[in-house]
């Protein structure tokens, strides 16, 4: 076994035991979701309309499991600036180990979390009427996306928190990012929104994956993600996620592992 996956196991294992002996933000991240799933499902959910007489259940359940997701960014931003903030990054970097373990094991660990805590989130979509309509393979195309957008967004999340290394302003920081999410057809369809904003909404990474996973779920109302005029990455959702991937974790990751390796500084 190379260094690199052996000390990243370690680092794996410390993430588990740090998530045990601190839940709070395992709590409010799959506390949140859950929530919102409830109350888009219950309180929105009879009053919404779509176009077509799509089921505002179906559309919103897929965009609430990307949004989730999505939600790696947070606890990766969050977890890094604690270990910096505290000298729990400087203190690894004078040990022999791997510069790149520390978050790999972070990364790893966050995505094995967020995978079982989909089961709850899965299991309450399926309370509020959304159903998956999509074959075997899709599925898993769709759960794939899910854990690429996880991974991704944690690797963006480990950078900030390394960067701005403080937990208040990580917290003040993380706040902010909610607009990301209002910023995506996770909760309204694009086609209605001004010419600007719809560019703008279309273009946000997190709209692919969720346009990606209702297609794949069979979740996809005809005509609304894909309306015309819609730009590309709502008539190729996959590819867009799938690219989008890639971009993110070709940039974040290399600047993770450098900020990692030489600190605060």
């Amino acid at each position: 076994m190379s260094d690199l996956a052996y000390d990243g196991m370690a680092m794996v294992g410390r993430q588990f035991q740090r998530a045990r002996r601190n839940p709070a933000l395992l709590v409010i991240t799959q506390v949140m979701p859950l929530t919102l799933l409830l109350f888009f499902g219950y309180v929105f959910g009879n009053s919404v309309s779509l176009p077509g007489g799509a089921d505002y259940r179906t559309y919103i359940v897929p965009g609430l499991f990307a949004t989730t997701a999505a939600g790696g960014l947070v606890t990766g931003m969050l977890q890094a600036a604690v270990d910096t903030g505290r000298g729990v990054t400087e203190r690894f970097r004078a040990l022999p180990i791997s510069r790149a373990a520390l978050p790999l094991g972070q990364a790893v660990a966050d995505v094995l979390l967020f995978t079982a805590g989909l089961v709850p989130l899965v299991a309450v979509g399926y309370a509020v009427g959304w159903r998956n309509d999509g074959g075997a393979a899709a599925t898993a195309g769709a759960l794939g996306l899910l854990l690429l957008l996880r991974f991704a967004s944690v690797w963006i999340g480990i950078h900030l928190g390394m960067v701005v290394g403080n937990e208040e302003a990580a917290g003040q920081l993380a706040s902010t990012t909610f607009m990301l999410q209002l910023l995506s057809n996770a909760y309204v369809p694009t086609y209605g929104m001004p010419g600007w904003l719809r560019a703008v909404v279309e273009w946000n990474p997190l709209s692919a994956y969720v346009t990606a996973v209702r297609d794949l779920t069979g979740s996809a109302p005809p005509g609304l993600d894909d309306a015309p005029g819609a730009a590309w990455p709502m008539t190729h959702p996959v590819a867009a996620a799938l690219g989008w991937s890639v971009l993110l974790l070709a940039v974040f990751v290399p600047l993770a592992v450098r900020r990692s390796a030489r600190g605060r500084g």
